[in-house]
């Protein structure tokens, strides 16, 4: 299996070479050269299948420059009902993502029940392990670099801390997120864990990370690596759960199911498109944001255009107006056309934009009517939408489910089809959002007990401005 570059003009590498990694050498986003697909009598043979074996199932076909004696070694590892152990409503640990099912043909797939509570932690502590698995092969080092809008930093500060040979250095915005986001964070004392606060938004943050990535010299002189969604390795483990959801919610493979995404830098909805690649039945994914709504309006028109803004909302992890994993869907949907899409993103990273409509297809008349054939719908939700929704599931199904859970039950609805059965995937626990939580129950969330005093814990933590060299200084400083 060989990875290529969204935008074509990078070398062709296997899964080790591109693992430690973010952005390819031309800016682009590296994929496989070909999905893997199942057949039928293959699902079948997955179907009742544990987690740590599905996960193996699916990701041996796109990792298989490890040994897979190995792979299963770090599979087995990662997915463990002690890992996964914060489960709610009496969900059995060992299910790794249970499934929550509201009424027939309505559920909710459980992402959370990791160290951080967010549904990051599913690829992110196997992210963790390959990670530590490579640099001892090699006796190398990493410095990661990356950008969090609320709940990827925390996810791979405690993925990685205490990894022999890998530093972290997290950008956050200094405003946006929760308390309990920021205190899962900045209380960590490790010495590999950095924490860099930015005076900004979560956009800035990805920008300085990327500007960074594309400094060759400075990324191959310093080792910097990524474990944002621009990750393949990432991405990859999250298209997992989307297997593990469809066989819990079916009873066969005749079945299709549709899934409701949550979505602000499109990572988690683009790990469904792969396992759609890959031959899961599925019928839509369905596209939620909040009051950002890039993503919405391309769905709906065409048009992709980021926002100079990001408005800040009571569902912050999707705070984002560039959705950094876009790229890949679109390079699939244009029939993976590299100098179509090193044309596209040179707008948007101009500060422009791009409409679909203006450029032709053979098949379908114009490149945005083709969206259809991958089954993607999307919706819009606002601060009324989801506080509404939360206290709508939680009176009717005796379920309290977070802000961005409650953007994704909220679109998925508006998108609902008899017969159909709806999946909408969890993105944290109601505990890290107890702002939100409040002020449309009028109650706290529970919190398991081990985190029950987490803000009053010391923090450690860098306030800076966006400034791309002074966080290259930084690193240099540190990174030793």
């Amino acid at each position: 299996m060989n990875y290529l570059s969204t935008r074509g003009l990078a070398p062709q590498l296997r899964f080790s070479e591109i693992l430690l990694g973010g952005l390819a050498s031309d800016g682009g986003l590296y994929v496989p050269e070909a999905y893997p697909h199942f057949s039928t009598d293959e699902l079948a043979a997955m179907r009742g299948m544990s987690y740590a074996d599905l996960a193996f199932a699916v990701l041996s076909r796109l990792i298989d420059d490890i040994p897979h004696d190995d792979l299963r070694v770090l599979i087995n590892k990662t997915y463990t009902a002690d890992v996964y152990r914060y489960t709610t409503n009496g969900e059995n640990a060992a299910d790794i993502t249970p499934l929550k099912t509201l009424e027939p043909g309505l559920h909710v797939l459980a992402l959370s029940n990791g160290p951080t509570l967010a549904f990051k932690d599913m690829a992110m502590q196997l992210l963790g392990n390959l990670f530590e698995y490579a640099l001892e092969k090699t006796g190398g080092e990493l410095n990661i670099l990356g950008a969090t809008s609320g709940d990827t930093g925390s996810a791979a500060e405690y993925a990685m801390r205490g990894k022999k040979g890998v530093r972290v250095f997290m950008l956050s915005p200094e405003h946006g997120m929760t308390r309990f986001q920021q205190a899962q964070m900045y209380a960590l004392q490790d010495a590999n864990i950095h924490n860099l606060v930015i005076r900004g938004v979560f956009d800035q943050c990805q920008d300085i990370v990327k500007a960074v990535s594309n400094d060759l010299d400075f990324k191959t002189k310093h080792h910097i690596g990524a474990v944002n969604s621009i990750n393949w390795a990432r991405v990859a483990a999250q298209s997992v759960y989307y297997f593990k959801a469809y066989f819990a919610a079916t009873h066969s493979n005749d079945q299709s199911v549709s899934f409701s995404v949550p979505s602000g830098n499109f990572g988690n909805v683009c790990a469904g498109h792969i396992a759609r690649q890959m031959g899961l039945p599925i019928n839509k994914l369905i596209v939620a944001t909040n009051e950002n709504d890039v993503l919405d309006e391309f769905f709906k028109t065409g048009v992709y255009r980021p926002r100079p803004e990001t408005k800040h909302t009571s569902s912050p992890s999707m705070d984002i107006s560039k959705a950094s994993n876009f790229e890949r869907f679109i390079f699939d949907l244009t029939g993976r056309d590299a100098a179509r899409i090193r044309s596209l993103w040179s707008a948007v990273e101009s500060g422009g934009s791009f409409d679909l409509n203006a450029y032709p297809d053979v098949k379908a008349g114009n490149l945005f009517k083709r969206v259809a054939e991958f089954g993607m719908v999307s919706g819009s939700s606002n601060h009324a939408n989801r506080l509404d929704t939360i206290r709508t599931v939680y009176e009717v199904y005796g379920t309290m489910i977070d802000p961005h859970t409650a953007d994704g039950l909220k679109v998925g609805m508006e998108h609902r089809e008899p017969g159909v059965p709806l999946i909408c995937m969890e993105t944290a626990q109601p505990a890290k959002f107890d702002d939100a939580i409040r002020e449309a129950l009028g109650i706290e969330p529970v919190r398991p007990a081990e985190l029950k005093d987490l803000e009053a814990q010391p923090q450690k933590k860098h306030v800076m401005d966006a400034d791309v060299n002074a966080i290259k200084r930084f690193i240099v400083e540190h990174a030793r």
